[in-house]
């Protein structure tokens, strides 16, 4: 991560929000400290959690859930079709004075560009999974709308001690002439996150006609490196 560019990563591990008040947050404190002491230089690690909302009315104001002790909480639906109340839990979360950041909208069936557009208005920050721009398929499709429609407040690896990073999608949207909004989603707007600050908007990219055989000419290369370094 380092090598690529990378001097900030929030970590993550998976919690179901009914299982919120038997979180092991002393020793995941304790692990993130060591791995602080272990990380090479030009990298700050913050300590999070990707919060299932397997139900609702759970308090998720306590500080041991945030992300990096900001106001923010990294929140999660299950991959079946969304909830009927997941508008209204969004909306209780803001209204407890908490900034939820949706995680990967674009994997929820049922999730459409109206709903995320309401979803912002209330107050939700909106968090893409930068591997899905680079697919095909309904869910990549909704991922590359929303960055045309300027939805998409903050792009993520959603590494899980795996190969997925931000640089592949960084390298197309700078292709496309789209520099200055992968820096806001990836640099900006996080650091603005964990700061407590407003978020910068995101200007919305206009395809092009050559756009996705660019992104297929990126895939195929990084394809043909990782089988070679393999």
């Amino acid at each position: 991560m380092v090598s690529e560019g990378v001097s900030g990563v929030v970590c993550t591990p998976h919690l179901n929000a009914s299982q919120a008040n038997k979180a092991p947050y002393d020793e995941h404190r304790v692990l993130l400290d060591d791995l602080r002491a272990m990380a090479p230089p030009g990298v700050e690690l913050f300590s999070g959690w990707e919060i299932m909302l397997d139900g609702s009315g759970v308090d998720l104001r306590p500080m041991a859930l945030s992300l990096g002790g900001s106001t923010a909480r990294l929140v999660e639906f299950p991959r079946r079709p969304l909830p009927p109340g997941a508008t209204e839990e969004l909306l209780r979360l803001r209204m407890s004075g908490i900034v939820p950041v949706v995680a990967h909208p674009e994997r929820y069936r049922g999730c459409t560009l109206d709903v995320l557009h309401s979803w912002r208005e209330l107050g939700a920050v909106l968090q893409g999974d930068a591997m899905a721009l680079l697919g095909a398929g309904p869910m990549s499709e909704l991922a590359r709308a929303m960055l045309a429609e300027g939805l998409t407040d903050v792009l993520a690896s959603d590494n899980h001690g795996d190969r997925r990073a931000l640089s592949t999608a960084r390298r197309w949207l700078e292709e496309i002439h789209a520099g200055q909004q992968a820096d806001v989603m990836t640099r900006e707007n996080p650091r603005c996150l964990l700061e407590n600050r407003a978020l910068a908007p995101v200007p919305p990219i206009r395809f092009q006609t050559g756009v996705f055989e660019r992104l297929k000419a990126l895939l195929f290369g990084r394809s043909r490196r990782a089988a070679g370094h393999a």
